[in-house]
C-alpha cells in the first residue's frame, strides 16, 4: 500500500459543495422551478446512465466517444454517463408517443458529465436546466420557450440592460445562404459550420474557409451585410422562405407583448448542432467583463424520429448550465444575502439545566415552524455565541437555572443585539 496521502482536491472539472454553496444553489434552483412551474412546465428526470448508441445516433460516433465518459458493463453493453439531456427526453417522448397529451411542457435540472477541457463557464461535471415543448409546430411554442427564459432571468432581478436574446432561424438561414451562394441545403449546412466558428478564428481564416466553399468576395460581402440588418430588412431578401415567415411572426408577437426589448435579430446565431431546424437563439450576458453567450437552444423537429419511424413530434427548447448562470448572477450582484430574513434559533446550554429541557424547547419551536437546534459542543457561553454568529443563526435562546425556575427564557436577536424575556409557553409564538 502506498504511503502517499490521498489528495483532498475533487476530480479535475468537478466541484465540492459546502453548505454555504448548497444554500446558493438551492436558492437559484428554487427560483428556476418557481418561475417555470408558474408557466405550467412540469419537471421530469431520466437515468444518469444511457446507451452510448443514443449519443452516437444524435452526434456521430467520434463526437459521442470523445465527449462522454463511457465504458462497457459486465453484460457487454456500451454505456455512457449522460453528457446532455436532449437525447434522453426525446427517447422518453418516443417511448410513450401515443399516450402523452400534447403539447408537453417539460423541464429538468439534472447533473451531467462531459469530458472536455475545463475553463470559465465550462466544467466536466455540471447541472443543466433543460426546458422543452413537444408537439406544437407553430411559432407560438418558440415564443413560449423564449418567454420562459426571459421570465426566469427576470425572476432573479435581471432587466434588459443585463442580458439580450439573439434570435435567428435555420430555415431562413439555409434559404438565404443558398440564394446568395448558389448552393443546395448541404452546401448551406457547410457554410453554417464556418459561420458558427466565425467569432473563434481570425478574419483571414474565416475568409479562407468561406472561399474553399465557393463564397467569393462579392458573396461574402452580401453575407456580411446581413449582420447589420434588422429582422424585416433581412427577411425581405428571402420573402418566400418558411423561415422568414416564422421570424416575422415571432418578432411581431415579441413586440406586441413588450418582450422585444430583451431580444434582437442576429444572423450570426446558427447553433452548430445539425438537428436544429427552425428558430435558434442564444442568451448573452451584456456585462463587459462577462460578455458571452450564457445559454441557447432552438427548434428540433426531427429528433424524436431517431426512435420512432415516421414520428412527427416537433420539439423546441434550450439548455442552461449552472456555472454560467452563477457567473451571471454574481457579475450583476443578483445573489441576495440568503441569511438576512431567515429565522434560525440556537438554544444555548448551561450545566444546571437538564438536557431534556433544552430538547423540549427546540421541539416546540420546530413544531411552530421555526428552525431550531440545541448547541452540542463545549458549554462556555461565549463559545456558544461565537458559534451562533459564524453559523448565521438569527437568535439565541438563553435559559439557565433561574430562568427555568421562573418559567421564562431570554431571546437575543444577534443582528440588533436586543434581548427579550419571554414566557416559555409563548416562545413559539414569539417567532411567528
Amino acid at each position: 500500500m502506498s504511503n502517499e496521502k490521498i489528495s483532498t482536491q475533487p476530480y479535475k472539472g468537478t466541484r465540492d459543495f459546502y453548505p454555504e454553496d448548497m444554500k446558493i444553489r438551492n436558492w437559484f434552483f428554487g427560483v428556476i422551478r418557481e418561475s417555470l412551474e408558474r408557466a405550467s412546465f412540469e419537471e421530469y428526470n431520466a437515468p444518469m446512465l444511457e446507451s452510448l448508441e443514443l449519443y452516437i445516433a444524435k452526434s456521430g460516433e467520434e463526437l459521442a466517444k470523445e465527449q462522454t465518459y463511457n465504458f462497457t458493463d459486465r453484460g457487454g453493453r456500451m454505456l455512457a454517463i449522460r453528457p446532455e439531456m436532449t437525447p434522453s427526453v426525446a427517447r422518453m417522448v418516443a417511448a410513450k408517443a401515443g399516450e402523452l397529451n400534447y403539447p408537453l411542457k417539460w423541464y429538468s435540472i439534472p447533473n451531467m458529465y462531459r469530458y472536455e477541457r475545463p475553463q470559465r463557464g465550462r466544467l466536466r461535471e455540471f447541472w443543466q436546466l433543460n426546458v422543452d415543448i413537444f408537439g406544437c409546430d407553430g411559432f407560438e411554442a418558440d415564443f413560449d420557450v423564449i418567454e420562459s427564459a426571459i421570465e426566469m432571468l427576470r425572476g432573479f432581478g435581471a432587466d434588459e440592460t443585463m442580458f439580450r436574446v439573439h434570435i435567428n432561424n435555420r430555415r431562413f438561414f439555409n434559404d438565404v445562404i443558398a440564394a446568395i451562394v448558389g448552393t443546395d441545403t448541404e452546401g448551406a449546412r457547410r457554410v453554417s459550420k464556418v459561420i458558427d466558428r466565425k467569432g473563434k478564428v481570425t478574419r483571414e481564416a474565416y475568409e479562407k474557409d468561406m472561399a474553399e466553399l465557393g463564397v467569393d468576395a462579392d458573396k461574402l460581402a452580401k453575407i456580411d451585410a446581413l449582420y447589420t440588418m434588422n429582422v424585416r430588412e433581412a427577411t425581405a431578401l428571402c420573402p418566400d422562405s418558411v423561415g422568414s415567415g416564422e421570424l416575422l411572426s415571432l418578432f411581431d408577437l415579441l413586440e406586441k407583448t413588450g418582450l422585444d426589448k430583451f431580444c434582437v435579430f442576429d444572423f450570426g446565431i446558427v447553433r452548430g448542432l445539425d438537428y436544429y431546424t427552425g428558430t435558434v437563439f442564444e442568451v448573452f450576458d451584456e456585462a463587459p467583463e462577462n460578455n458571452r453567450a450564457m445559454f441557447g437552444g432552438g427548434r428540433y423537429d426531427n429528433l424524436v424520429g431517431l426512435f420512432v419511424k415516421n414520428a412527427k413530434i416537433s420539439g423546441v427548447g434550450y439548455g442552461m448550465g449552472d456555472v454560467t448562470l452563477e457567473n451571471f448572477l454574481v457579475t450583476h450582484n443578483l445573489v441576495p444575502n440568503l441569511y438576512a430574513s431567515e429565522k434560525k434559533v440556537l438554544i444555548t446550554r448551561f450545566d444546571d439545566v437538564p438536557m431534556e429541557h433544552y430538547v423540549s424547547l427546540a421541539a416546540s419551536l420546530r413544531a411552530g415552524g421555526t428552525t431550531a437546534t440545541v448547541y452540542l459542543g463545549a458549554k462556555k457561553f461565549g463559545k456558544q455565541i461565537d458559534f451562533a454568529v459564524k453559523e448565521h443563526f438569527s437568535h439565541v435562546v438563553i435559559c439557565g437555572a433561574s430562568e427555568l425556575e421562573a418559567g421564562v427564557v431570554k431571546v437575543k436577536d444577534l443582528e440588533t443585539r436586543e434581548e427579550s424575556e419571554i414566557a416559555m409557553d409563548k416562545l413559539s409564538a414569539f417567532f411567528e
